[in-house]
C-alpha cells in the first residue's frame, strides 16, 4: 500500500504535458498515449499496478488529462492534473477502507456525460482498499460503462482486487525503478547529498516518496535506525512489549505530525465558511458539521497510524530478508548495509528456519492489522516470535 500523502496535486511539468510528471515508466506511457489518441486502442476500464512509490496515481492523472483534453489544450490538461476539471472524478481514501457509500457515488458520476471534455474519467487511487461488498458495487459500471466514460483503478498488485474486478479491466503493470535511478531523482529534486540519497533510496526500497522523505528528514532516518536496532535487541517477552510500545508511540507521533496542521486548517476553514469568528463558541446549528469533520479526521488519523506501522513492518521485512541472504552466503544486494555487523551476528546465531518463521509472522501481522487488530498486541506477538523463534 502506498504511504499517506498530502492531497495537493503534484507540480505540473512545463515540458511534455500531461506526461512530464511521470518518471521512469516509458513503456506504460507509450501504451496510454496510444490509447488516448486512438479510440480503437482504448479500453474503458484500466488497472494500473506497481509497487508503492512507482507513480501509479501520477500516471493515472496524466492519462486522464490526455483523455479529457483536446490534443494541445494544455490549460485543460493542467486542470485535470490539478484535480479541478469538471469531467474528472477521483477517490483517494484517507481511511482504512473505501466505504460503500463512496463507491456508489462514483458509480453515479460514471453515468454523467462529459460536460466540456472528450471523456469523463473516474480514478480510484486506492482500489486495493475496497472490501468485497464495495467492489461488487463497481462491477456493472466497469463491465458496461457509458461510451465516453473511462475508469482507472490503481493498486499495488492485481492480486489485491477480486477476480471479478480483474476480469473487467485491462491491467498495466509498472516497472520498479533501480535504486541508483531513484537516488539520482532525489538529488535532482532536493539537492540532497548523493550518499544520503542512495541510502534513502535503498532503505525505502525504491519508494520515491518515502526515499525523498528519508533524504530530507534526518529525524526520520534516526527513527528508522533506532527501531531496527531495538527489534534486533529483543531477547524476551518484556523486551517485546517494550519495543512494541515504542513502535506504536513513534508511529502515533509521526501520524500526528503529518495530520495535525491539516486538521487545524480544515477546522478553521469550515468555521470561516459558516461565519464563525476565530475563537468564538461554535453555535449549536454548526456543531453537527464540526463533529462530522472531527470524525473524518479521526478516521484519517487511524489510517495514517496504520500506514506508519505498516512502513515499520516493511522495514523489518527488509531487515530479516538481509539476514536470510547472509545465512545463505549472499552479501550483494543487502538493503541495510549500515547494520551489517548486528545482522551478521543474528545470521550466525539463528538457523534459517527461525528467520523464515519471523518473516512469515511479519506477513501474518500485516493481515491482522488489515483486519483492525490492536497495533500494540499485534506487534507484541511479532516481537515474541523474534525473541523466541516460536509463533503464537
Amino acid at each position: 500500500m502506498d504511504a499517506p500523502t498530502a492531497t495537493a496535486a503534484p507540480a505540473v511539468s512545463l515540458g511534455d504535458v500531461p506526461w512530464g510528471a511521470v518518471w521512469g515508466q516509458a513503456d506504460a506511457v507509450a501504451t496510454l498515449r496510444a490509447a488516448a489518441s486512438e479510440p480503437s486502442a482504448l479500453t474503458h476500464a484500466w488497472l494500473i499496478t506497481g509497487p508503492p512509490g512507482s507513480g501509479r496515481s501520477t500516471l493515472a492523472y496524466a492519462f486522464a488529462a490526455a483523455l479529457i483534453a483536446e490534443p494541445g489544450d494544455t490549460a485543460a490538461m493542467r486542470q485535470v492534473i490539478a484535480r479541478t476539471h469538471p469531467d474528472l472524478t477521483a477517490l483517494r481514501t484517507e481511511q482504512v477502507i473505501i466505504r460503500i457509500e463512496e463507491a456508489r457515488k462514483l458509480v453515479e458520476r460514471a453515468y454523467f456525460s462529459p460536460s466540456v471534455g472528450r471523456y469523463r474519467v473516474i480514478i480510484v487511487e486506492d482500489a486495493d482498499r475496497m472490501a468485497e461488498r464495495t467492489s461488487n458495487v463497481l462491477l456493472k459500471a466497469l463491465e458496461e460503462p457509458p461510451e465516453r466514460t473511462v475508469w482507472v483503478l490503481c493498486a499495488p498488485s492485481d492480486a489485491d482486487l477480486l477476480p471479478t474486478i480483474r476480469s473487467r479491466v485491462r491491467t498495466l503493470r509498472l516497472r520498479e525503478p533501480e535504486i541508483a535511478d531513484v537516488a539520482r531523482l532525489i538529488v535532482e529534486r532536493t539537492g540532497a547529498d548523493p550518499a544520503v540519497a542512495e541510502q534513502s533510496a535503498r532503505h525505502a526500497q525504491r519508494h520515491i516518496g518515502m526515499a525523498q522523505r528519508l533524504a530530507t528528514d534526518a529525524a526520520a532516518r534516526d527513527r528508522r535506525n533506532d527501531t531496527l536496532r531495538a527489534v534486533l535487541g529483543v531477547r524476551g517477552v518484556a523486551d517485546a512489549v517494550e519495543v512494541a510500545a515504542q513502535v506504536v508511540k513513534a508511529a502515533t507521533e509521526d501520524a500526528k505530525t503529518l495530520t495535525a496542521e491539516r486538521d487545524d486548517s480544515e477546522r478553521s476553514q469550515l468555521l470561516r465558511t459558516v461565519g464563525v469568528p476565530e475563537g468564538a463558541a461554535v453555535p449549536p446549528g454548526v456543531r453537527a458539521q464540526v463533529n462530522a469533520l472531527a470524525d473524518e479526521q479521526k478516521r484519517r488519523a487511524t489510517r495514517s497510524l496504520r500506514d506508519g506501522i505498516d512502513r515499520v513492518l516493511t522495514d523489518l521485512q527488509a531487515l530479516f530478508r538481509d539476514v536470510v541472504m547472509m545465512q545463505f552466503g549472499r552479501t550483494e544486494g543487502l538493503i541495510n548495509i549500515e547494520l551489517a555487523e548486528p545482522l551478521h551476528a543474528v545470521a550466525l546465531a539463528w538457523p534459517p528456519t527461525r528467520t523464515l518463521a519471523v518473516l512469515d509472522e511479519i506477513a501474518t501481522t500485516r493481515r491482522h492489522l488489515e483486519q483492525n487488530a490492536a497495533p500494540a498486541l499485534a506487534l507484541e506477538s511479532l516481537f515474541i516470535t523474534v525473541a523466541t523463534g516460536r509463533t503464537p
